[in-house]
């Protein structure tokens, strides 16, 4: 709810104002959910709606369960380049309740036979069911991801495990953004025109 708060609280890094919490966690609206996979879902289908806007992180009523045993692996493609800066992963308040997550980028299609591979990174978690935690990543490893890989590695000791909301924070670029760019320019530019200078600066700010 937008309406709330109105610039209290002492404005340090970390603090949000739910508004501008719920446009930071706006990667799910960047996600191609069609081609969204989520490995040992118990039902087919339910582990592309855990991805929901941050005013729904605590809708009970969507959800993923893992299947065959605690495990559970979500391959997540965007729809152009992200940046990564930080996720949260709520579950139930029991030993359902996520209590390993190991994330890795840009393989498409990944197995459980590719998770023993090294993750660029990986958290424990915390029990978290209000959704309130968040586990920064290394920006620098993740500052082009087209394929975001998440793999519940445990729980806290229940058979399955059981997930209401994954939240992604980070930025979005278009893909092929520059390369549009770029060809525009060529194509604006005469090279008998005595205005290839102002175009250089403008080349150079994209590379």
């Amino acid at each position: 709810m937008s309406g709330h708060g109105h610039g209290h609280g002492c404005g340090c890094e970390g603090e949000h104002e739910p508004a501008e919490r719920g446009l930071e966690y706006g990667l799910y609206r960047r996600i191609d959910l069609d081609k969204l996979q989520c490995l040992n879902e118990s039902r087919d289908g339910d582990g592309r709606l855990v991805f929901k806007p941050w005013d729904q992180r605590n809708d009970r009523e969507k959800f993923v369960e893992s299947d065959a045993d605690e495990e559970l692996l979500f391959n997540i493609p965007f729809t152009g380049s992200v940046k990564l800066k930080g996720i949260i992963i709520s579950g139930e308040d029991d030993e359902s309740h996520p209590a390993e997550i190991r994330l890795y980028k840009n393989i498409p299609q990944m197995s459980f036979d590719d998770t023993g591979r090294e993750p660029e990174q990986a958290f424990r978690l915390n029990r978290d069911p209000l959704a309130q935690l968040e586990y920064p990543t290394k920006i620098a490893r993740f500052s082009s991801v087209h394929h975001l890989s998440i793999h519940i590695s445990r729980n806290f000791g229940a058979e399955s495990t059981r997930v209401y909301f994954i939240g992604l924070r980070g930025e979005y670029s278009e893909a092929h953004r520059h390369e549009v760019t770029i060809s525009n320019y060529e194509a604006a530019a005469n090279p008998a025109d005595h205005k290839l200078e102002s175009i250089i600066p403008q080349t150079n700010f994209i590379s």
